[in-house]
Formats: C-alpha cells, structure tokens, sequence
C-alpha cells in the first residue's frame, strides 16, 4: 500500500468534520437546536467535528495525534451511534423501530440522516483503521470510554419527564423502569464488549503505511 500524503490524510479528516457539521446544520434548520442536541447521535456527532478539525489541523502541521483516549471515545460512539441505528431503529425488525417514521424523511432530512448515521461512523473506521497507528488503545480505556453513554443514559431518564425520552428503549413512560433498566443494562453489557473489541482489533490490525514527509530515495546534494 502506498504511503499516503499528510495532506490528503488532513483534508479527509476536514471532510469527515464537515459531513457531521453539515448533517447537525441541516437538523437545526429544521428543529429547535435544544432539543436536536439532546439525541446522543448528534451530542456524538458534535464531538466528531470537533476532534477531526482538531485532527486534520494537527495532521496539516505535523504535530502529535490527538490524544487517543479522546479518538478511542469518539470512535466508540460513533460506532453505537451507526449500530443502534441501523440494528434498532432503522430495523423493522427490532422491538423499538421507527423505520417508517424514518422513512417519512425526505430531501435534506434524509441527507442529514445518512451523514449522521452512516457517512460519519463508516468514514470514522476507516480513518481509524487505514490511517492511524495501531497499538495505541490501553486496556483500561474500555471503562473509561463507557462513562460517556452511561452519562447520556443518565442525562435522557433525569431530563425525559419533563421534556421527553429521546428514544424508545429509554421511554419510562411507556415502558416502565424495570423494562427501561433492563434494556440500559442489556446495551451497556453490549457497549463493554464492543469497547474491548475496538482495543483487541487495535492491538492486532496490521500497521498503515506513515505518511510520506519527504522522499525515501536519496537525492544530490545541491
């Protein structure tokens, strides 16, 4: 595989931010900003601008990566946020479906749901596993990345009777506490073990070719 060139590493990572940014703007036009920025795909989303613009700014100057407990979280979240969508709610399948209240988007809605749910998660992974350096991942991350879902579980039960449950697993008010519990316990035990998945694949996925500074061949001296 060819090595390939900071610059085109950097502008993917500034086309990954925008693709969340513009997927965000696209749903604030159409909703109250206050309540779109209580779903946990767009709180996700927000985070992944954030850290790619940080990226790609880091990648344009040659500096350090980021920190990889900050990658290691947003890439775990990003990950739930294209599974539980495309497994739960996008699944006519599932128990908490909402495929045809997903299907009634259309035009700029649906163009922002496919940058949300599937662009930024797919496009995440391969920068993880084509452009970064594998290793970096200790084990004690897992935990530490679980704090972020399991605040926003806390966040969405605590703000959902005054305001609304953001999903249908987390919906007390239909389906009760015990059954709500049991669910966040059911995906947290899921989100464990994909959070040590990530780490496994990180430790044992082949090492990219770096970033090609400057010619491997030697040249006169001028």
């Amino acid at each position: 595989m060819p090595a390939i060139p900071r610059s085109y590493v950097a502008a993917f990572r500034l086309l990954i931010a925008a693709a969340a940014v513009t997927g965000i703007t696209i749903e604030c036009a159409h909703f109250p900003p206050l309540r779109v920025f209580t779903y946990f795909t767009v709180l996700t989303n927000a985070a992944i601008a954030l850290t790619f613009a940080w990226s790609a700014y880091r990648t344009w100057t040659r500096r350090p990566p980021i920190p990889p407990l900050i990658h290691g979280a947003v890439l775990l979240c990003i990950v739930i946020t294209g599974l539980v969508y495309h497994l739960v709610l996008a699944n006519d399948a599932s128990d908490f479906s909402e495929s045809e209240a997903l299907g009634a988007r259309t035009g700029a809605l649906a163009f922002s749901n496919q940058l949300l749910h599937t662009v930024t998660p797919l496009t995440v992974v391969l920068d993880w596993l084509l452009l970064t350096a594998p290793g970096r991942f200790p084990w004690r991350y897992a935990g530490q990345w679980l704090l972020l879902p399991l605040a926003y579980f806390a966040f969405a039960l605590i703000r959902g009777p005054f305001s609304g449950y953001p999903y249908p697993f987390l919906d007390v008010d239909t389906r009760g506490y015990p059954a709500t519990l049991l669910t966040a316990l059911l995906l947290a035990l899921a989100f464990a073990a994909l959070s040590l998945l990530l780490i496994l694949l990180d430790h044992h996925r082949p090492s990219p070719r770096r970033n090609r500074i400057s010619p491997s061949a030697p040249r006169p001296l001028k």
